[in-house]
């Protein structure tokens, strides 16, 4: 369950060639249960996509606002043993990092 605000990832400031990378450490940030709030200028269905594979379904995905400029996405991390997937055996966030 989450117990605070989202965390905010603004992708609009950061250079495109270091996104994927950058929101890929910043979710392996999170601690289970904890979101982060993406915004970008874009629908980034590839990065979705990915992160579908990666994660599977120990990452939850909700669109909070979806216009042609302006996406708001929270991404949250489901605690352990909810949900098929990477997981964590310590709590540390999902652990997808060395795979």
């Amino acid at each position: 369950m989450q117990t605070s605000s989202p965390f905010i990832f603004d992708a609009r400031g950061i250079a495109k060639r270091f996104r994927h990378a950058a929101i890929f450490g910043a979710l392996e940030a999170l601690g289970e249960g904890e979101s982060m709030r993406f915004v970008n200028d874009h629908d980034p269905l590839p990065l979705i996509e990915q992160l579908r594979r990666r994660y599977q379904d120990q990452l939850h995905i909700a669109y909070v606002q979806r216009a042609d400029d302006a996406v708001v996405i929270d991404f949250t991390v489901h605690p352990a043993g909810t949900a098929q997937g990477c997981g964590s055996a310590n709590g540390t966030g999902c652990g997808c990092s060395g795979g």
